[in-house]
């Protein structure tokens, strides 16, 4: 499907999918397993979909947040955190009864992921009627954004009934096969190369990345880790290297690529300047304590 952007709102992007709160622990020293260890605990905001809006907020943007919540104090929090961020969140139900997402988290003392544990059942919340609902607000944006938290006939009503460019996030290996009856209608998707290598069967991050093009992907990004960032499109396939950065906490920085990417393909950058912003944003990302680098809004200066 040819990229659409609505004239009137082409700065605008609603972004459905998870929102929690994230709980991380870093231990001072050594991880040690079946032990406890002294070191740092956070709660904040967090979750892939909130993320992403929050860092397209912080990109310049305007944008709205379909997300469920709980009744609940972390709800409430949550809430005004993304209020108070300019996010619109009328769209985003809160749920009697339920808790909140919840994401906890486990780095090593060097910030790199360790154990993860994650409630976020209440997600399938954002069903078919619900979005039956408010279908005439979604088609007001010129762009949309999914991450694979939402169910799969979610995922299913969504790509049926609303004629926008998506850009997705598969967000796991086990969760991210939801995008497969959907890929072409998807305008660029970020897997990491788990996620790619699994939904496409190849094991080479390039031949991944062509196979997701043949599978109906406009423009797709792997991100590598420490071996950079490959971008394919039809026309076109380039891998760029990693930039190297002192890592704080790498939790948040696929979702600051994912969001980078998103920016600059409604700004009309190419597939290796968007490939560029996504490795730079998530550079930015590492260097921070935040799973939302409050520096990100530097990303412009960067390119």
């Amino acid at each position: 499907m040819a990229h659409r952007l609505i004239n009137d709102k082409i700065n605008a992007a609603v972004v459905i999918g998870g929102v929690n709160m994230d709980i991380w622990g870093r231990p001072a020293d050594k991880l040690v397993a079946k032990d406890s260890a002294p070191g740092f605990v956070s709660m904040t905001p967090g979750g892939v979909g909130r993320n992403i809006a929050h860092n397209l907020c912080l990109l310049g943007l305007n944008v709205g947040l379909v997300a469920a919540l709980g009744d609940d104090a972390n709800g409430s929090s949550l809430k005004k955190s993304c209020e108070e961020l300019g996010m619109d969140m009328t769209l985003s139900p809160v749920i009697p009864g339920r808790n909140s997402s919840c994401y906890l988290y486990i780095t090593d003392s060097d910030g790199d992921m360790a154990l993860a544990i994650n409630e976020m059942d209440i997600c399938r919340e954002i069903s078919p009627e619900y979005l039956s609902s408010i279908l005439p607000e979604l088609k007001k944006y010129s762009a949309l954004v999914l991450d694979a938290n939402l169910s799969e006939e979610a995922l299913s009503y969504i790509c049926e009934n609303i004629d926008l460019p998506i850009y997705a996030d598969p967000v796991s290996t086990v969760k991210g096969g939801k995008f497969l009856p959907h890929l072409s209608r998807i305008r660029a998707f970020k897997p990491n190369l788990l996620e790619a290598q699994m939904l496409t069967g190849e094991a080479e991050p390039e031949r991944a990345a062509k196979k997701l093009v043949e599978m109906g992907v406009e423009r797709v990004f792997i991100s590598l880790g420490s071996d950079g960032i490959i971008a394919a499109s039809k026309d076109a396939l380039v891998h760029l290297p990693v930039i190297p950065t002192e890592t704080v906490n790498v939790n948040g920085a696929g979702d600051s690529a994912m969001a980078a990417i998103i920016w600059a393909d409604m700004q009309g950058m190419s597939l290796e300047d968007t490939a560029n912003a996504a490795r730079l944003a998530g550079s930015i990302t590492c260097r921070s304590e935040k799973s939302n680098s409050p520096e990100l809004g530097t990303l412009k200066d960067l390119l």
